[in-house]
């Protein structure tokens, strides 16, 4: 989402490092730099005012200006007030004392509530929680059928409602029946309209006021820009909310909301919709987001991806068979299908620090339809081809590529790579690699 950002401000700061000393003209120049960018990417305008007149206060200063690295000292003012901009800190969700502690989700028709609903579902109970669902949405044809399907999904309970009802009375007994089943936690999935309207938000009110939930979160859609943040402003001056979750951050917007939200309503952003998939929500961390706009990547989150997908016992055995040269192209096709898991390849190379900066790995950035090629070639082989490629031959490449849907080349292009990452593992893992790892001198 933020690429054209970072690769703006990456501009501007590398010709700051790019100086020896700066002055107060340098500094004015690439302000006036940051602001275009900042705007261009739809930051509220104020937002950016304020923004550049707190950066310009911090960096017009003797101890930036005179000090040995003034454009690394400026680039770690911008990354600060960036962190401060999107909110500080990750900020969690209250669930109080109250068992069943209701959530009540709310926002425009479109915007992605009721499949947020069952990622929200899915990521607390993750975190141990019992966690119902229960859809208010008596307008939009299907709405609770939905919510159903996709609670099934995930295996989190669905109370069952009747379209007839009214939606207050559907949310009251709905915490009602959480008590009676035990349920930590109850998600409300409201309904929502084309526009905001008196009808809607006294509807809400009314919820609001027969259930006292411990939280109301606004669902906005990233790719509706700052109409996103005029519509929270509007939502939480008419019902009060206590955060935002911002969908399809994954798209092509320019992240401007994201930038905006807090600043202008003073509410946080508490998770974000990275995809389509049910798995595909993550917390936000602000300082996390602002390293990657400034192309210092991600190596926590990217961790953390990694660790929900490995499993150790795996892991560990496959290390075993690496360091005695027995990696074969199943253990290839697995490690693949575990990356694909952790979501899209370009957000995760996003997240490797210094990735952003070099131009050649960004234009040789993967087409995730090649992952799906190779798995394909490697489920066309026997098992014992997959032990020992050296057996695959020109009959049998013949026979994989017709039975993949691929070409020869395609599997000759597969084995060929694979036999380099074998030939590389095997450097690394022999007596001297680790040895020469350390001394920062192993050569691939």
């Amino acid at each position: 989402m933020f690429e054209s950002l970072a690769e703006k401000l990456e501009g501007v700061f590398k010709r700051l490092k790019g100086r020896g000393r700066l002055d107060e003209e340098n500094v004015q120049e690439a302000l006036k730099e940051i602001r275009m960018a900042l705007l261009e990417a739809d930051v509220n305008f104020k937002v950016v005012k304020d923004f550049i007149e707190d950066v310009r206060v911090r960096a017009i200063g003797q101890d930036v200006l005179e000090s040995i690295t003034p454009g690394q000292q400026i680039v770690k003012i911008v990354y600060d007030r960036l962190v401060e901009l999107l909110g500080g800190t990750s900020s969690q969700l209250k669930f109080g004392n109250r068992f069943p502690a209701p959530i009540m989700l709310v926002g425009l028709q479109g915007c992605g509530k009721t499949t947020t609903s069952v990622k929200l579902a899915r990521v607390l109970a993750k975190s141990g929680k019992r966690v119902g669902l229960v859809s208010a949405d008596v307008y939009r044809p299907a709405a609770m059928e939905q919510l159903r399907v996709m609670g099934e999904k995930i295996g989190a309970p669905v109370i069952a409602a009747d379209s007839k009802q009214n939606p207050v009375k559907i949310c009251v007994d709905a915490v009602e029946e959480s008590k009676r089943k035990g349920y930590e936690v109850l998600i409300l999935d409201t309904a929502g309209r084309l526009h905001i309207d008196a009808e809607m938000m006294e509807e809400l009110k009314q919820i609001k006021s027969a259930v006292n939930p411990s939280e109301i979160l606004f669902v906005a859609d990233a790719m509706t820009g700052q109409d996103a943040v005029n519509v929270a402003a509007k939502f939480n001056e008419m019902l009060g909310i206590d955060g935002v979750i911002m969908t399809k951050m994954d798209g092509d917007a320019r992240g401007g909301a994201a930038l905006s939200l807090k600043a202008v309503i003073g509410k946080p952003l508490k998770y974000v919709g990275v995809g389509e998939k049910i798995d595909a929500m993550e917390v936000f961390h602000p300082e996390r987001m602002a390293s990657r706009i400034l192309g210092m990547g991600d190596i926590l989150s990217l961790v953390e991806k990694a660790q929900t997908v490995v499993d150790e016992k795996k892991a560990r055995e496959l290390e075993q068979r690496i360091r005695k040269n027995e990696f074969t192209l199943g253990d290839f096709r697995e490690q693949l299908l575990q990356i694909k898991k952790m979501g899209s390849l370009q957000d995760i190379m996003g997240m490797i620090p210094g990735f952003s900066k070099i131009k050649s790995l960004k234009q040789a950035a993967p087409d995730e339809r090649e992952l799906v090629k190779i798995v394909a070639i490697i489920d066309s082989m026997t098992i014992k081809e997959r032990n020992n490629y050296l057996l695959i031959d020109g009959r049998r490449r013949k026979r994989i590529a017709l039975g993949s849907g691929t070409s020869v080349q395609d599997v000759n292009q597969l084995l060929k790579n694979y036999a380099e990452i074998k030939k590389m593992m095997k450097r690394f893992t022999s007596k001297g690699g680790l040895k020469a790892l350390r001394r920062g001198n192993f050569r691939f």
